[in-house]
């Protein structure tokens, strides 16, 4: 790319932060809804997996990128960044409404149900963002360290969403969580996000790097006799994203059903602030997780240029590990202060010493999505949209671990379902030191 090319790539660019935004703020309303449906759940199914049952809603929105991901690839191909983006954009604003209509009457399985659809559907949409904004920025890098330098650039914009969400759930629903409608000023939010968000986008100019040659092949009739799954570095990149997703979303979502749920953890918080909101502090602590996100991605953007992919995974995963075997062990009685939103204020609340550890994870997990993204397609050249569309199916693993650690956390206690995460970062670890090598270089890519 030429610099001038480079220049006229700003307004782009921004637009990308955006579309990051939107991802997280619909996909992170998903966790402090788990905590009005357990509640529910809880009220009307007796001896009922209620753990488990409170993170299907967010099972349903990562399953929709396993269905999505790949024709979300196709449609990249065929019609371009901008006209998917709008149209996944229209699709997040029907499935926001469609959450919004299961807060109308009382608590029911068809209710149930309808809410489970419209979280299915807004998964559709954040998958066929994702499988825009990743590779676009890639692409509007260069791919390499500047690649996953504005990856990681974008992904402040995701995590400064996802830290506002769980603060905002927390006060707002977890008050009066009665109904789903208790939601209803979250999702009047991600509607007028969605409808904004709709309108600058038509009327910005996107580049659109592959899509003549996209169009040239799919004319041509000569088989390529190569594809994303010919490289063996991107199959192991995608195993891994399923599992590195499945930690990002599991460590705060079962941390805050935990606090949320445990007597004895609420009577740590309650020690020293008698009458404070339980829920709005379990959700500003997790707001913390994502806030540390969002300060890992700084930092990862700010060092993207200098550090490369592998040694920022295997470092990060590394220092994971052993935060999380940490709060496993750490005795419960052990306590420390946290930053906390509660009764209109901030203040310090008591929290077990584990939950900081946990917390303190999100420096971690941070930078792992831009990393592995980078490795997963680096040399696939003109394969690289449709490897993005594969890639975000294999987001369903922000759906599927956390409820099979839900699970384990109905059978085992909480933080038993934490030796799951352990697992998840020693995979990451070995996918950055031995499997993103490409092995598969003499394959033609231009």
């Amino acid at each position: 790319m030429s610099t001038t090319k480079k220049q006229n790539y700003t307004l782009p660019i921004i637009m990308m932060f955006a579309l990051f935004f939107m991802i997280a703020f619909v996909t992170g309303l998903q966790n402090p809804l788990g905590v009005i449906v357990k509640d529910l759940v809880n009220k009307h199914y007796a001896n009922a997996n209620a753990n488990f049952l409170s993170q299907l809603g967010n099972l349903m929105n990562f399953l929709a990128y396993a269905c999505m991901g790949i024709p979300a690839g196709i449609m990249l191909k065929k019609i371009g960044y901008k006209k998917t983006a709008l149209w996944a954009i229209a699709i997040g604003l029907f499935g926001v409404i469609v959450t919004f209509l299961s807060g109308i009457g009382e608590f029911s399985t068809g209710i149930f149900i309808i809410y489970l659809l419209g979280a299915f559907i807004s998964g559709f949409s954040m998958c066929m963002l994702n499988t825009v904004v990743n590779p676009m920025l890639n692409t509007l890098g260069g791919g390499g360290n500047r690649g996953n330098q504005l990856i990681q650039g974008g992904g402040v914009f995701n995590s400064l969403a996802a830290t506002i969400v769980p603060v905002l759930g927390g006060y707002l629903m977890g008050a009066n969580s009665k109904s789903i409608k208790d939601s209803n000023a979250a999702l009047f939010l991600a509607m007028g996000i969605f409808a904004l968000a709709f309108i600058v986008l038509a009327l910005v100019k996107i580049p659109e790097p592959h899509l003549k040659e996209n169009r040239e092949a799919a004319v041509s009739k000569e088989k390529d006799p190569h594809s994303a799954w010919s490289f063996r570095h991107f199959v192991f990149g995608i195993i891994t994203i399923f599992i590195y997703v499945g930690m990002e979303v599991g460590i705060p979502n079962i941390m805050n059903l935990y606090m949320n749920n445990d007597s004895a953890i609420q009577s740590i918080i309650l020690s020293n602030q008698p009458g404070v909101l339980v829920s709005a502090v379990a959700g500003s602590i997790v707001g913390v997780y994502w806030l540390l996100m969002l300060v890992g991605r700084l930092i990862g953007t700010a060092t993207g240029k200098k550090v490369s992919s592998k040694t920022m995974l295997s470092t990060v995963s590394s220092i994971a590990i052993l935060l999380v075997i940490a709060a496993i062990f750490w005795p419960k009685d052990a306590v420390v202060k946290m930053p906390a939103f509660s009764n209109m204020s901030f203040s310090m609340a008591t929290v077990p010493v584990s939950f900081l550890l946990l917390v303190l994870c999100g420096l971690c997990t941070s930078v792992m999505w831009g990393s592995i993204f980078n490795l997963a397609v680096e040399g696939l050249g003109k394969y690289t949209e449709a490897a993005s569309g594969i890639f975000m199916v294999m987001v369903c693993g922000g759906g599927i671990l956390p409820a099979i650690q839900g699970l384990i956390a109905d059978k085992a206690g909480y933080m038993s379902s934490y030796w799951l995460i352990v697992a998840g970062f020693v995979c990451i670890l070995l996918y950055a030191l031995v499997f993103s090598k490409n092995v598969n270089p003499d394959i033609k890519t231009e």
